[in-house]
């Protein structure tokens, strides 16, 4: 893979843009920003997605598969660090000088001109970042936003918008985050990742010091998560807005009713507020005041912001209702550390009754499956009542020699709840044969695992007579 590189500024005119894996959840909502300012788009990526269709439906030529023929004219090429160092495009770029900019530099000039809120964190940033976006827009303002998944209400991740704000989800995973001018910076939590960019985890929580305390206006962080705690006591001369359930917290939650839909009471600066989610879980909660804080810090009304925060019905794969077939309902998420894993099946648990919940978990990256196959295990032996893994998805890592989603399943310590799979097809048969009416079928991980949804499905419609295998 290539180092993230953000010495290339974004030219000020970049012409017609050339996107290298236009089909990720970051890169095809630059592209599609691009797009709506009226610039040249093109793109490749590996795989026909329903994103790289949606793409194309907005005016960019994507091509499958890489190729140095597929930069053509382009004036300016965006990538980001998950491509390999000798991408053919990369190579034809670089060889006619055609500057070659980083997905984060791109958008950081697209948010620049903007009062920026910036939202970071090891978990829960996309869903936050939606969170906010609907609620600015129900608030009456028109935000331009970049999300890391789709806004279920909107069916979209990214949109110029028309106001004065702008809200990005901000990348910590390679340092990039820091690029951003921002004016409102939230803080979802500081739990040490990305290891393989930041090498100790002191030095990923200096990086979000650094982030938080370059806010112009205002820091809302967690008052729960223990590294955010950390930080706090740094961030001198910085109006800092603290949330979530501990006491001590400026937006403080409690009473929480976890699901289906959460409802939970808010007190802030003397007065308590009911709130009523339309999505499940802690989580969401969680979430939803850090929301608040942001929406308080912009300067609107706590009642008409809690209102607005009601509206809120979702981001595309967190715990995305995919179908339901004789019974069984099958839902999408893109849990991949072990605290996200816990929230995902949080809300899973507030939702699935007196049904099961059937994970079938793709591990996200070689270094982190051998990091935390511990603690992988012990969640998902806790939340789940029985855990299919498949093989790791690999994304910017090369294999590593007795590295596997085994590694995972060795760590259980009642067996008779767990298995490995070495295939989709395998994991379809495996979900299939033990799903009953009432189950949930939870295809979990960071990675493509999404895809075994359509299989899974029809399986499920054709198998839907058994009555289902005992655990």
């Amino acid at each position: 893979m290539i180092k993230s590189d953000f010495r290339q500024a974004m030219p000020e005119d970049p012409g017609r843009v050339h996107f290298i894996g236009i089909g990720g959840a970051g890169m095809s909502g630059i592209a599609l920003l691009l797009l709506s300012a009226g610039l040249t788009v093109t793109g490749s990526d590996l795989r026909d997605t329903e994103t790289v269709r949606s793409l194309r439906a907005a005016g960019a030529h994507v091509t499958i598969g890489h190729d140095a023929a597929s930069v053509g004219d382009a004036d300016t090429v965006v990538v980001t660090g998950a491509i390999d160092e000798d991408n053919p495009e990369y190579l034809e770029a670089r060889e006619r000088g055609i500057p070659v900019v980083h997905r984060a530099v791109a958008l950081a000039w697209l948010a620049g001109r903007h009062r920026l809120v910036a939202v970071a964190g090891a978990h829960g940033k996309t869903t936050s970042t939606a969170m906010i976006v609907t609620a600015l827009r129900e608030l009456g303002t028109d935000p331009g936003f970049v999300n890391g998944g789709v806004i279920t209400s909107l069916g979209v991740s990214a949109m110029p918008g028309s106001g004065q704000l702008f809200v990005v989800e901000a990348d910590e995973s390679d340092g990039s985050f820091l690029l951003y001018d921002t004016d409102v910076a939230l803080v979802t939590n500081v739990d040490p990742d990305h290891l393989d960019h930041f090498g100790t985890a002191e030095a990923f929580k200096d990086a979000f010091v650094t982030f938080a305390a370059g806010a112009a206006e205002s820091v809302v962080i967690s008052a729960d998560d223990e590294g955010a705690r950390e930080i706090i006591p740094r961030l001198v001369d910085r109006a800092v807005v603290t949330f979530g359930t501990d006491p001590s917290a400026d937006v403080r939650i409690h009473s929480i009713e976890p699901g289906p839909t959460a409802s939970f009471a808010l007190s802030w600066r003397g007065d308590e507020f009911l709130v009523a989610l339309r999505v499940p879980g802690v989580h969401n909660a969680l979430n939803a005041a850090g929301a608040f804080g942001v929406l308080v810090s912009l300067g609107f009304e706590p009642a008409r912001a809690i209102d607005a925060l009601g509206a809120f019905t979702g981001t595309g794969r967190r715990f995305e209702l995919r179908g339901e077939v004789n019974g069984v309902r099958v839902f999408d998420d893109f849990a991949h550390h072990p605290t996200e894993i816990r929230a995902a099946l949080g809300g899973a648990r507030a939702v699935v009754g007196d049904g099961r919940i059937i994970t079938i978990f793709q591990p996200h990256l070689y270094s982190r499956t051998a990091r935390l196959s511990a603690e992988f295990a012990e969640v998902l032996e806790e939340l789940a009542d029985h855990t299919i893994v498949v093989p790791i998805y690999a994304a910017r890592e090369k294999p590593v020699a007795g590295v596997s989603g085994e590694l995972i399943v060795e760590r259980f310590a009642d067996q008779s709840r767990v298995e490995y799979c070495s295939t989709w097809v395998a994991a379809i048969d495996s979900a299939v044969g033990i799903a009953a009416p009432g189950d949930i079928v939870l295809p979990m991980g960071g990675g493509d695992v999404f895809g075994l949804i359509p299989d899974l499905l029809a399986a499920l419609a054709e198998g839907g007579r058994r009555s289902g295998r005992s655990l």
